[in-house]
């Protein structure tokens, strides 16, 4: 009965669409009345009589968040505390949580309303490019070194709980290039240290820090050191000083040169002379270069509110007029589509189950799409 109740299958697309617009506005309603409960709570300390030490303990042990809800949850809880307008902005939809704790700590009442405005609606990745404007940061040293073996956890943390407050407190005063390194944290020197289970390698990221500016992090093999090593020896020439983001920038040259020549037909001296086309699905390099100009490398599909697909990767040319409807390979006919609203154009013109027999008989099943 549980399972039936959470089933929507039988609801028109119409009916889907309008539900799940209902559903997030609750749910962001839902959580502003839910922070203005923690930053209430947590001002109290009911914690306390109800046997935490702390309001994370307390979410996680008998509200049972995870502890990066948890975390997040009562930064925000407090930032909507010193700033109410945070609660109608979550309310509404205007600013999600992980933009109120990227921008917790540099909110003043000063400029907290400019900052909040220029928020509005945007992703976590473009606050983190807006307050790199507005807060430049210097560049951090570009450094090639192993990784570290992972530090123990202070003896005081009796588990998992406030192992994760105190990694958290620690990561924040950590360099970003030096992953695995977190800043000591006191503890009593007569107790032993009680490890944990050690936490999985940061992922790879890009952090704006200024204008123009991004710090780069990732963890590589020893095969992707052993060949940054030999790209420094053989480009010893080109950087003297072996200097890592020179070398980036080098080998990203060189790659899209590449991947523009496969995919979009780049090509600095192209040819005058068109060779005659030998099947109606093959696109001669010439059009391909047109395609992808005209189209400015970006998927061309127009949803019914209007939104054009921002998607600039997996893009794949469509015919307009399918080829086996007598469309032919010319720049009128081709546009730009990533794979999946290539796969449902072609869903729309010659309907699921066939496109989905098709790609059984290919023996390839269609990726989700990202």
């Amino acid at each position: 009965m549980t399972a039936h109740r959470y089933s929507l299958a039988h609801l028109s697309d119409d009916a889907l669409k309008h539900g799940l617009a209902t559903a997030i506005r609750n749910e962001t309603a839902s959580t502003a009345r839910a922070l203005a409960h923690i930053g209430e709570f947590e001002a109290r300390k009911l914690y306390v009589p109800a046997g935490f030490k702390s309001m994370h303990r307390y979410c996680v042990r008998h509200l049972h968040l995870s502890e990066h809800a948890a975390l997040k949850r009562i930064r925000a809880a407090r930032a909507a505390i010193a700033f109410p307008v945070l609660f109608d902005m979550v309310a509404d939809g205007r600013l999600h949580l992980c933009g109120i704790v990227l921008l917790a700590p540099r909110l003043t009442a000063c400029n907290a309303a400019e900052l909040l405005r220029a928020a509005v609606h945007c992703s976590k990745r473009s606050i983190e490019l807006l307050l790199a404007e507005r807060f430049p940061q210097a560049d951090v040293p570009t450094r090639l070194a192993p990784l570290p073996a992972p530090r123990p956890c202070p003896a005081w943390a009796a588990d998992q709980a406030d192992a994760f407050e105190a990694q958290a407190r620690a990561t924040e005063m950590s360099s970003i290039l030096a992953p695995g390194r977190v800043a000591d944290v006191a503890s009593p020197s007569h107790a032993p240290a009680r490890p944990i289970v050690p936490p999985p390698p940061p992922l790879s990221r890009v952090k704006p820090l200024a204008p123009h500016r991004f710090a780069f992090q990732a963890t590589i093999p020893q095969a992707t050191h052993d060949k940054l090593r030999r790209a420094q020896e053989l480009l010893g020439h080109r950087v003297p000083t072996g200097d890592l983001a020179a070398l980036l920038d080098v080998a990203l040259d060189a790659l899209v040169a590449k991947l523009e020549k496969r995919q979009c037909a780049a090509t600095a001296k192209p040819q005058r002379r068109i060779r005659p086309t030998r099947s109606a699905r093959t696109v001669p390099a010439h059009v391909r270069r047109a395609v992808w100009k005209r189209d400015a490398g970006q998927c061309t599909f127009v949803g019914d509110t209007g939104h054009r697909c921002d998607a600039r990767d997996d893009l794949e040319l469509d015919h307009v007029t399918p080829v086996a409807r007598g469309g032919e390979s010319t720049v009128d006919n081709l546009r730009l589509r990533c794979r999946a609203h290539n796969q449902y154009t072609a869903e729309c013109d010659f309907g699921v189950a066939f496109m989905a027999g098709k790609r059984e008989a290919r023996g390839a099943c269609t990726p989700p799409p990202s």
